[in-house]
């Protein structure tokens, strides 16, 4: 038996406002304030991510507008930028390089996403490539939230007893904060290491302290 762990699908939000390429810079704007959103999906009418509009590309319109003296700002030097500061609607404004992940994709994989790419979020599409909800970094932090008496009931069940038949008069597990901590003894060094492992894994965990003694050094 595995472990279970917290989908994209878990977390993220299925209601997604979107907007379409011909959407004006101020209806953008308005749709960001009145959902209390940093950035908007640009779709095609199939509903296909193509883009997405931020809070940032919006800003850059600023970069255009005369200050109190009437003098202008010197424009971005890059092009793109220079061509967003000008841009009237959705398809001047958007980023055009979308990230995107699956609903079923575990929350360890869609933060590695994340962070390989530098982006705040991602866009959830199903098979057919259509978008179907928005994942963000506050959405991946959820997990951490959990309950460390949850945590403790799934370690001590699922890991120490179902996967690796230990009981707790072998290995007494505590958690506090997130922070797992594993005491007792075992025959193999290897249990004690795959204790470990598959605590570290449990959702929620911040992080596991073993110290578990062994009799055998099988590594």
């Amino acid at each position: 038996m595995t472990a279970q762990h917290s989908t994209v699908s878990d977390v993220m939000t299925r209601d997604v406002v979107t907007v379409q390429p011909e959407t004006p810079f101020k209806e953008i704007t308005s749709v960001l304030s009145t959902h209390g959103i940093s950035a908007v999906p640009v779709t095609d009418a199939r509903g296909v991510p193509m883009g997405l509009v931020s809070e940032a590309d919006l800003l850059r319109k600023q970069i255009e507008q005369p200050d109190k003296y009437g003098d202008r700002a010197a424009l971005p030097e890059r092009p793109h930028e220079r061509t967003k500061a000008r841009a009237e609607n959705a398809a001047g404004l958007m980023t055009a390089s979308v990230v995107t992940a699956h609903a079923d994709w575990p929350v360890a994989q869609a933060a590695r996403t994340m962070d390989r790419h530098q982006v705040r979020r991602l866009v959830v599409v199903d098979e057919t490539d259509r978008i179907i909800g928005i994942v963000s970094r506050s959405d991946l932090l959820r997990v951490f939230l959990r309950p460390d008496e949850e945590i403790r009931e799934e370690i001590c069940d699922d890991v120490l007893d179902r996967m690796l038949r230990l009981d707790e008069a072998e290995v007494e597990v505590q958690v506090h904060e997130g922070v797992v901590t594993l005491r007792g003894g075992v025959e193999n060094r290897s249990t004690a290491q795959i204790a470990e492992r598959l605590a570290n894994g449990v959702d929620g965990v911040v992080t596991v302290r073993p110290m578990i003694d062994y009799t055998i050094d099988d590594a």
